[in-house]
């Protein structure tokens, strides 16, 4: 349990990394996830992402993320991808605001309390934005804990994922507390091994000049395993 110690270390750090900030702006948005992952050949895995997000009280489409990954399985339990996002955020009045990513990601099913799953998931993007030149560097670390609670295989799901810059950049990321998110909610499972994850997502994020932004999002996603 070393590396679950050191995540949820990591975790704490970056929540108490962030300054004393004076506002908070919130926003109730709605974000959809739609994923399709499986085996290739042999330990080669894959997974393919779309997700749009809502914003402004759920009035309009705010973020739209396409993210393709390919990986292979070290063990039963760890799985190491690189990855790619495109990232496109809609601004009202001005022209699209469109982000490239490349991503190192390591997932690790760590054990089976409760007769569940606890999980880590941690990833490191290299960010290109069209407002800059600099590239950003971000960790995003990841504890899930999901645990049945009905014979059907509906179970109780929350995690936490805290994001730290870990450089400035010409196009506004500043190192350190990046943002949080934590999320409650149900695993549902559909047909097979395609399951839905319904519940609430809270965001907070860091900005800029003493302010941070707080997301209130119901989130949606299918994830279909084949």
């Amino acid at each position: 349990m070393n590396i679950l110690r050191a995540s949820l270390a990591v975790l704490s750090l970056m929540f108490a990394a962030q300054p004393a900030l004076a506002e908070t702006a919130h926003d109730e948005q709605a974000w959809v996830n739609l994923t399709l992952m499986g085996s290739l050949k042999g330990k080669v895995v894959y997974f393919a992402e779309v997700q749009p997000r809502f914003g402004d009280g759920v009035s309009r489409l705010d973020q739209l993320l396409l993210r393709p990954a390919i990986g292979v399985k070290l063990s039963p339990t760890m799985t190491l991808y690189q990855g790619y996002a495109r990232v496109i955020t809609k601004r009202e009045g001005a022209r699209d605001l469109r982000e490239h990513r490349s991503f190192q990601q390591l997932s690790w099913v760590m054990g089976k309390p409760w007769g569940g799953e606890i999980s880590t998931r941690t990833r490191l993007e290299q960010r290109w934005r069209a407002d800059g030149d600099d590239v950003g560097h971000r960790l995003r670390e990841m504890v899930r804990l999901e645990v049945p609670v009905a014979s059907n295989g509906l179970a109780a799901l929350g995690y936490a994922e805290g994001f730290l810059a870990l450089n400035d950049t010409d196009w506004g990321a500043r190192s350190g507390f990046d943002q949080l998110r934590s999320f409650i909610g149900a695993e549902i499972p559909v047909v097979g091994k395609t399951t839905i994850e319904l519940g609430y997502l809270n965001q907070l994020v860091n900005q800029t000049g003493g302010r941070r932004r707080m997301n209130h999002v119901l989130s949606f996603s299918l994830f279909a395993r084949l």
